[in-house]
């Protein structure tokens, strides 16, 4: 079994990179990957000598680099590559438009010519807006109501993927998460950015009042339910994944603030960003009933211990913060 995984020297894809080497080890897994500013080979340096791994650096909005990497041989696809941080989704747009639009495109077109036997499309509660303090969890019929750039070009993946099964047959599935937290994220999302301004003694950060809310899941958990679904789920089908953990920004950020033993006066609260979604909630009964996924990790005590990891591994962090935005 020959299983491609873009964007694997990311955050979540590369997490997803070492489930499967641990537990599927029938597979050989390509990792194509561009290596832009939230991509690096520290990530995965460890797994460069694995016998059932091997790296391809390359962009998947080119064809000719696709069609090379699934001319060999490649049976499933996982798609994590993709631009993922809404400010800079909105300072510049048309990156996110390339590679999430264009890249996703390009790679379903190759899947198809290759008769590849399942493509999992990686997606994000994003697209569907965002919801009041009363209002029910998004669940895989909520119409997609995308806020910003970034969430607009996941959106017009999700609906290339499905168009892709729907007009050619490529059997096409389709996951949505909630936020993702855990080891050997970019510090630029909130739960890294604060832990590192945190250790050094920095002001941190926190948009608006700080009360906008979002559904945490370890990327542990996340990586799991990929996996169910890449295994066992139905084609042609969306499987929202959730954290069943529901926590303001600000109630993040005091708690890390708690773990470091630093002061609470370091927040400083900002201008909200411009269309601020406010919550994200999911329902993910689909997946526990379908597939026999929930999640294993309690966000209390994992945030604890990704601190601990992020204490434990600034060596792999602290050069990302000087890295250039290319």
């Amino acid at each position: 079994m020959k299983t491609l995984v873009t964007g694997g020297c990311g955050f979540i894809g590369s997490n997803f990179i070492r489930l499967l080497l641990a537990e599927r080890p029938e597979r050989q897994i390509i990792n194509l990957d561009l290596l832009t500013y939230a991509g690096h080979p520290s990530t995965v340096a460890d797994l460069a000598e694995h016998p059932n791994y091997r790296f391809v650096r390359g962009d998947v909005a080119d064809p000719q680099v696709v069609a090379e990497v699934m001319g060999q041989g490649i049976e499933e696809v996982v798609h994590f590559a993709a631009e993922s941080h809404v400010d800079r989704s909105i300072d510049s747009p048309s990156v996110f438009l390339r590679t999430n639009v264009t890249g996703t495109a390009v790679l379903l077109e190759a899947a198809r010519s290759h008769g590849v036997r399942r493509f999992l499309q990686i997606g994000t509660d994003e697209v569907y807006g965002h919801l009041g303090p009363e209002d029910p969890p998004f669940t895989e019929q909520t119409p997609v109501d995308p806020r910003s750039p970034y969430s607009a070009s996941k959106a017009a993946a999700d609906q290339l993927a499905l168009a892709w099964h729907r007009t050619f047959g490529l059997p096409v599935l389709l996951t949505r998460c909630s936020n993702n937290y855990g080891p050997y994220q970019f510090p630029e999302k909130l739960i890294p950015l604060m832990i590192a301004k945190a250790m050094d003694h920095a002001s941190l950060p926190v948009y608006g009042d700080g009360m906008n809310i979002r559904d945490w899941i370890h990327v542990e958990d996340h990586c799991r339910a990929v996996l169910a679904v890449l295994e066992r789920g139905q084609v042609g089908r969306v499987y929202n994944i959730g954290g069943d953990s529901e926590r303001t920004n600000l109630f993040i950020v005091r708690t890390i603030l708690a773990i470091l033993g630093r002061p609470e006066s370091l927040i400083r609260f900002v201008t909200d960003r411009p269309g601020h979604d406010w919550r994200y909630a999911m329902n993910a009964e689909r997946i526990k009933q379908e597939l026999g996924w929930s999640p294993r990790h309690n966000l209390d005590d994992a945030l604890a211990t990704t601190v601990e990891w992020y204490i434990d591994h600034e060596a792999w962090w602290r050069p990302l913060l000087s890295r250039p935005r290319n």
